[in-house]
């Protein structure tokens, strides 16, 4: 495996790289763009990188699918960082270009719902060409293929370009989540503020099979953060779940709820514990005595008097 070498969903200029370059990490590594998320991923399950930077949740659009189907069906791979960051757009244009000569516009697809209420109020005519990524779109406009892009306004200087308007976003506080994954291996240590993601399997479909794993959570007191359904690939009907929850799998309160859901579904996938990006110890809400790894501790050597016969 190259130790030296991160990859990350290319090409240069996308929010993705943005994203890599605020880890300190990042600063002593070779950064490779790649053209997709899966060619992303397959870079570290091959070991020509050691980490890989990806998109997996926007607050706007919610989960980014070919991340969270690659992490659940693809080889395994662990999230160890994640990292988030304000998402703005800025309309790119090669020089000289005025609005009225913007006929059609480019950009990801997530980032359309982003600026759809922006491009009606003021290109309400201008065709929308998607593309592979919002840097991909900013080397269309490069190469003559359309006339403006929706991207990083920082994508301006690698393709030549000028931001015609910019600070563009339909939503106020618009982020984007990414993680960086790596080879499966031990998680790190807990900080006080971290998270724990899973996907998880139903082993058939009865009344009540989903609130049966939402209470190997809720009885043990782990608040869940994300929860998210997706196609298994084997049928209509047929899912499995993408999970976060606050802790560490190493907290007592976590590592009994993912006991308890690998005792009750046929498949559980591990993908991290890791922390919690822009979140202190301090930041945490305090948990309830009763889901206090103390709690725990208390509990089990209480039933192990009782089996001495010393309760």
């Amino acid at each position: 495996m190259s130790a030296s070498r991160f990859t990350y969903l290319g090409p240069e200029g996308t929010f993705t790289e943005a994203a890599l370059r605020t880890l300190p990490e990042a600063a002593t590594r070779e950064l490779v763009p790649m053209v997709s998320v899966p060619a992303v991923l397959d870079s570290v399950r091959g070991g020509a990188a050691a980490g890989a930077l990806v998109p997996i949740e926007n607050s706007v659009e919610g989960g980014v699918t070919a991340t969270l189907d690659e992490l659940a069906l693809g080889d395994p791979l662990m999230i160890y960082r994640e990292v988030l960051l304000p998402i703005a757009f800025a309309l790119l244009v090669r020089p000289g270009t005025k609005l009225a000569d913007i006929k059609t516009v480019t950009g990801h697809p997530v980032a359309q719902p982003q600026v759809r209420r922006w491009l009606a109020g003021h290109l309400p005519d201008a065709v929308w060409e998607s593309s592979a990524s919002n840097a991909d779109g900013a080397r269309q406009v490069q190469e003559g293929r359309v006339d403006g892009a929706f991207a990083g306004e920082f994508a301006a200087a690698v393709y030549g370009l000028e931001p015609l308007v910019s600070d563009i976003h339909d939503a106020e506080n618009a982020e984007t989540r990414f993680v960086l994954v790596g080879r499966p291996a031990r998680p790190a240590a807990p900080t006080g503020a971290d998270k724990t993601s899973v996907v998880i399997w139903l082993g058939d479909d009865h009344p009540g099979a989903l609130m049966e794993l939402l209470q190997e959570y809720a009885v043990r007191g782990v608040n869940m953060l994300r929860i998210e359904s997706r196609p298994t690939g084997e049928g209509i009907g047929r899912y499995c779940f993408s999970v976060d929850c606050e802790g560490h799998i190493t907290d007592r309160r976590v590592g009994e709820a993912l006991m308890g859901l690998k005792r009750v579904c046929p498949r559980v996938r591990f993908l991290g514990s890791y922390p919690r990006a822009g979140l202190s110890p301090a930041d945490v809400e305090p948990l309830r005595p009763e889901t206090s790894d103390t709690a725990f501790a208390d509990a089990s050597d209480w039933l192990t008097r009782c089996l001495d016969g010393r309760a």
